[in-house]
């Protein structure tokens, strides 16, 4: 069974509730979506945990925004990103260690292709950047562009919009809450898994997703499962308060899920 973590977002707190979950359910392999860093006041301890306990992780907009350039960000978000820039190049921090963050940040890949499956961090038509949200499901040419950029794979996972849901090539939607929180594989579809540091469905509990594969290539078949967990919300909330350069409104939202 496959863990897939997205959007950790510097939350620590959420991802180990998380990752203590995957452990108890007896995951074989755990596979980060990106974003693991921005918004939330522990960038180097969640990257650290990824870069230990993940198989690998994507590129999510936030590293590629610390690396390069975060002007398309709302202000909230670029001054995230700054800070988190430089508490990743902390100058009481060993140079090696520093280092380690910035080279792992740099070897992510834009996407992963294994069997019939393709994971992003965006959209199959632009891995990194493009959002896909409920709405986009009656966007008969976007849906169509997405599901053709995904070729010869039936099943692809996806982060970035924070909502979770899984859409069929057919144009549904499907709300995780409306399919009793699993999907049977059938057809070809894009999953996204949501977020584990800043859902934004208007649930403030982390979210992530487990894949079972069935017989045959992965993504032609076996049972998506969405998972719901609680954590110390409050607790994340006030460390984010705690640091000047963070605006109060990204611990404000994290109590809304939004």
């Amino acid at each position: 069974m496959i863990a897939f973590v997205s959007d950790i977002h510097s939350n620590m707190a959420a991802l180990s509730v998380c990752l203590a979950e995957i452990e108890r359910l007896g995951c074989s392999r755990i596979i980060c979506l990106g974003d693991v860093i921005g918004y939330g006041p522990e960038p180097r301890e969640t990257l650290a945990t990824i870069m230990d306990r993940a198989e690998f992780s994507l590129l999510g907009n936030h590293e590629h925004g610390a690396m390069f350039y975060a002007s398309d960000f709302n202000p909230r978000a670029r001054a995230a990103i700054d800070w988190t820039r430089d508490q990743l190049s902390r100058r009481d921090r060993p140079r090696e260690e520093n280092m380690k963050f910035w080279n792992y940040l740099d070897g992510m890949p834009r996407e992963h292709r294994e069997g019939r499956m393709l994971l992003v961090h965006g959209s199959p038509r632009d891995p990194v950047r493009e959002y896909l949200v409920p709405r986009d499901a009656v966007d008969a040419q976007k849906m169509s562009e997405c599901f053709a950029k995904m070729a010869d794979a039936d099943l692809c996972f996806v982060g970035h919009s924070h909502v979770p849901g899984v859409y069929l090539e057919s144009g549904q939607f499907l709300l995780p809450s409306d399919i009793g929180m699993q999907w049977q594989v059938d057809g070809r579809a894009m999953v996204n898994i949501g977020s584990v540091g800043q859902p934004r469905d208007g649930d403030r509990r982390l979210s992530f997703v487990t894949y079972e594969p069935g017989d045959g290539p992965l993504g032609t078949s076996g049972v998506v499962r969405f998972h719901r967990l609680e954590y110390d919300v409050e607790g994340t909330m006030a460390k984010i308060r705690a640091i000047s350069e963070l605006p109060d409104y990204l611990a404000d939202r994290l109590a809304q899920g939004r």
